[in-house]
């Protein structure tokens, strides 16, 4: 029992020393404005998207994408419809898009069809030189502001920049609230200080920019493990290249509703996160302990070690409950420790919700009682982090498909809304 209670007075030392530099992150967030970039100069993009059995989603992409308020001369778009059994590349096709089927049964995933792509692309459009590509994933939608923002990033000397990622379906439920306020609070709250403070941003899986100068040095894109964008973020950190973060490039994302296809998506996330951590482990260790890289640092805090220390010390709480009743057999004392544990834990997380929900209440895409409710069960969505990080240690987890459908749509959208119907 003893041992246990040292262990966990460690473990909560630990995650506050590692974990303390946030806290400063979120005052920068709440109490400072970002700087504003300006660009001299338009520069030529093509957007890539990788999309598998996406007919019902694709057309209001490429039609978001359509809408930019960014000269059309200098944006393409390019699809690939990788192993798909629907109408995906037709219906990108009518939207104007340029679209390449693949079928591979052996190199599955995201990785080697975006490889596949760009090698189409030099093969097909050698005349065509792009500055920069834009990668999403084919259920986005995208603020009709996006290029003219990721184009000021790139204006100004970043090679790599992330975006605002927001929910097209915040009210779904407590799932596709909990993803929502997850990744809001990611934007909100690291990668804005982050930007501020001059260091990395990290690149969450869509909704990004990567010069050509990078695709072209690496022959492609590379990067072929179930969680590609974490192995992408980790190389271009120990090559010393910073990150951007465009707070007004908004892009809106549709999260899962099912707990068994969320529970497989984040046991990937937790899976492909301690890959990549295996592989660059030295290369990451040196750029921190060499150069002194906080970007490095703060990328592998964020890779895995929150929910390591999180979940272990949800489980050596549970077994100091459970041995305390063993031993001194007072259940009503156990009860109200147990309680008074998950209260605390719960309020935590239902604080760190609130404080999301509203800084963030004028870009959440969702009625009042679908933001407090959200809220509410936002707790219990990263509960479920547990189950995920179980089923990631100690089973098989591969990629699979998402499918998604016409979800609800933010009003910027309307437009787009109509010309799909």
């Amino acid at each position: 029992m003893e041992q246990l209670r040292i262990f966990n007075l460690i473990l909560g030392v630990v995650m506050m020393v590692c974990f303390s530099y946030q806290f400063v992150f979120i005052l920068v967030a709440i109490f400072k404005k970002p700087k504003k970039l300006e660009a001299k100069k338009n520069h030529r993009y093509a957007a890539i998207l990788a999309a598998r059995n996406e007919g019902e989603v694709i057309g209001q992409l490429v039609e978001s994408l359509n809408w930019q308020k960014y000269p059309k001369e200098l944006l393409d778009v390019y699809v690939v419809a990788d192993n798909c059994t629907d109408n995906t590349a037709e219906v990108a096709r009518s939207f104007g898009a340029v679209a390449y089927e693949r079928f591979d049964n052996i190199n599955k995933g995201k990785g080697y069809a975006i490889d596949f792509l760009f090698g189409k692309i030099k093969e097909d459009f050698p005349e065509k030189h792009y500055d920069a590509f834009l990668f999403f994933d084919a259920d986005n939608i995208v603020d009709e502001n996006f290029v003219c923002e990721m184009n000021k990033l790139y204006d100004n000397g970043y090679k790599v920049a992330t975006s605002y990622r927001n929910s097209k379906n915040f009210g779904d439920n407590w799932i596709s609230s909990g993803y929502s306020l997850w990744f809001l609070k990611e934007a909100k709250f690291l990668n804005n200080p982050r930007m501020q403070f001059g260091t990395s941003a990290v690149v969450t899986g869509t909704g990004f920019m990567v010069a050509s100068e990078i695709i072209e040095r690496e022959g492609g894109w590379k990067y072929h493990c179930i969680t590609e964008d974490t192995e992408f973020t980790y190389q271009r950190l120990v090559e010393g290249e910073i990150i951007g973060y465009a707070e007004d490039a908004i892009v809106y994302d549709e999260q899962p509703t099912s707990l068994k296809q969320s529970i497989q998506q984040r046991s990937r996330w937790i899976k492909g996160s301690l890959y990549v951590i295996g592989k660059y482990i030295k290369e990451v260790t040196r750029c921190i302990a060499v150069k002194g890289s906080f970007s490095c640092f703060d990328m592998l805090m964020n890779s895995f070690p929150a929910f390591f220390f999180s979940c272990s010390g949800m489980v050596v709480n549970i077994a100091i409950l459970i041995l305390d009743f063993l031993t001194v057999g007072n259940l009503q004392s156990t009860l109200f420790n147990g309680l008074t544990m998950f209260l605390g834990g719960y309020g935590s997380l239902v604080l760190l919700g609130a404080a999301v929900a509203i800084s963030e209440r004028k870009r959440i895409k969702a009625k009042p009682f679908e933001v407090i409710r959200g809220v509410m069960s936002f707790p219990i969505f990263m509960m479920t982090y547990l189950v995920a990080m179980l089923k990631a240690l100690f089973s098989d987890v591969t990629w699979e498909p998402i499918y998604h459908t016409k979800a609800k749509r933010p009003e910027l959208m309307k437009n787009v809304d109509k010309k799909i119907k």
